[in-house]
């Protein structure tokens, strides 16, 4: 009995001489949540008087004999009997997005597909002031959009570096989901460089993935460090019910900037353009090339007078870094060159014949080249509508990234959609020539206008095959 007695005593010798050293622990734990929360605090305090509710209208008129009774269809089809049209019914849409002031004068930073498509847009003020705003340009290629108010003296979010964002970094989101105004929710970045699915005209995709909560109505706002920088603009999230899932993208504040720059001075974006055809450098192929690991893209082809041509690049030449930044893979090097101003001089590292080099290249126009991001006239009269292959839709596909172009769309009664030819097929040549970007798509069917009939390699997850296209 006595040696139980010693032994509880002892015990509680322990839990009394050890309490105090967990109780500091647990005060210094919260203590540093506190500053956390404080932090959060001051970031949404700094910024929230800079972000804007925006809100949109569209006139939208229906016009036409739509919406016949089955009666008038009957009379019509049997008797030729032909009701008077109708009188067209206007209406105005209307729908809400996110913004931030970037500038004391007024230009604010957002979406294209918030703003892209308005006649009317206002803008409301933390302050409780509504005003009018004016589209400036958009760039639907990064959903990128600048509209002013006029005024002086605004509030402003500055601008940090993307390229600088670490995964696991905390971020916070600001805007005004489902109308809500100066709405704040805070979480870390989830990955950087997420890419191919779909949401932007041209293709050029490198979202940052965030869990911080994203709702419908929060697209254009921005996504905040805990410096208080604007690192990205909130975009879109991948949900199955419309609402907040945990995963949220927003277009890197460096590309926005690019985007941003370009559309103040100009109202347009002008892209950059290399004039290669480049694939991925997967490990195995490396070792066959003499590189110690994957990394970089491989020049598949060289387009004709294209700055990559008067700079010396060959077939074969595996680019390595631009401007001193590693280049991981074709993706990340479309949207480098597309957003480098023409004109611009560039040092590439290559490796050729088991050694590197540095070739210097002076970027190119790509609305000045033959090369385009747009379907053609032809292409548009074949009625379909392509993408290129990034590694996302690669790997959803079964197809590989670089070899061939995906169809979008197809329209319906068009000479591709009576072929029997679907959405999600690839396209590996055009009139026997291999396709893996719009641009080559495009020039392969220049030969379709004369001829009016086109001959594409389409192929699905497991052969290939041939169909002819005829132009009425």
């Amino acid at each position: 009995m006595k040696c139980c007695k010693s032994i509880i005593l002892t015990v509680l010798l322990v839990v009394f001489a050890v309490s105090p050293a967990v109780v500091r622990g647990q005060d210094e734990g919260i203590a540093a949540l506190k500053e956390t929360s404080k932090a959060f605090a001051s970031v949404a305090k700094k910024t929230m008087p800079a972000v804007v509710s925006i809100t949109v209208e569209k006139d939208v008129s229906i016009s036409g004999r739509g919406g016949q009774s089955h009666y008038e269809e009957f009379f019509e089809q049997f008797f030729g009997y032909r009701s008077r049209p109708r009188q067209p019914q206007e209406y105005t849409q209307t729908g809400l997005g996110s913004g931030f002031i970037v500038s004391s004068d007024g230009y604010i930073l957002t979406n294209n597909h918030v703003v892209g498509d308005a006649d009317r847009i206002k803008v409301a003020l933390g302050d409780g002031r509504t005003l009018d705003a004016e589209i400036v340009g958009v760039d639907p290629d990064s959903d990128i959009a600048v509209i002013k108010i006029e005024g002086k003296d605004f509030p402003v979010i500055e601008l940090g570096d993307s390229d600088a964002l670490d995964i696991g970094e905390w971020v916070i989101a600001v805007g005004n989901p489902f109308g809500l105004a100066e709405t704040v929710t805070v979480g870390v970045v989830s990955a950087k460089g997420r890419s191919g699915f779909g949401i932007t005209d041209g293709g050029y995709e490198d979202f940052i993935q965030t869990d911080a909560a994203i709702n419908p109505g929060n697209s254009g706002g921005p996504l905040l460090n805990l410096d208080g920088e604007a690192i990205g603009v909130n975009t879109f999230i991948f949900s199955k019910s419309g609402g907040y899932m945990g995963i949220g993208f927003a277009v890197p504040i460096n590309m926005a900037k690019r985007a941003k720059d370009q559309l103040i001075s100009s109202g347009k974006i002008t892209h950059g353009y290399l004039g290669i055809r480049m694939g991925n450098v997967k490990e195995g192929v490396a070792e066959f090339f003499g590189l110690d690991n994957g990394g970089g893209v491989i020049v598949k082809e060289v387009m004709e007078d294209s700055p990559a041509e008067k700079a010396g690049l060959k077939k074969d030449d595996i680019v390595l870094k631009i401007d001193g930044k590693e280049v991981k893979d074709t993706q990340g090097l479309r949207n480098t060159i597309a957003f480098l101003e023409p004109g611009t001089r560039v040092t590439l590292v290559i490796f050729r014949d088991s050694k590197e080099k540095k070739v210097k290249v002076k970027i190119g126009s790509l609305e000045d080249s033959k090369i385009a991001t747009k379907m053609s006239r032809t292409a548009e009269e074949l009625g379909l509508k392509v993408k290129e292959i990034t590694s996302e839709t690669a790997r959803q596909f079964g197809y590989d990234q670089g070899e061939g172009v995906i169809i979008t769309d197809v329209e319906s009664g068009s000479p591709a959609g009576r072929a029997g030819i679907q959405a999600g097929l690839a396209i590996l040549s055009v009139n026997r020539k291999a396709v893996s970007t719009i641009a080559e798509f495009n020039e392969a069917l220049i030969k379709t206008k004369e001829t009016r009939k086109a001959l594409l390699e389409v192929r699905n997850r497991r052969y290939s095959w041939y169909e002819v296209l005829v132009l009425e």
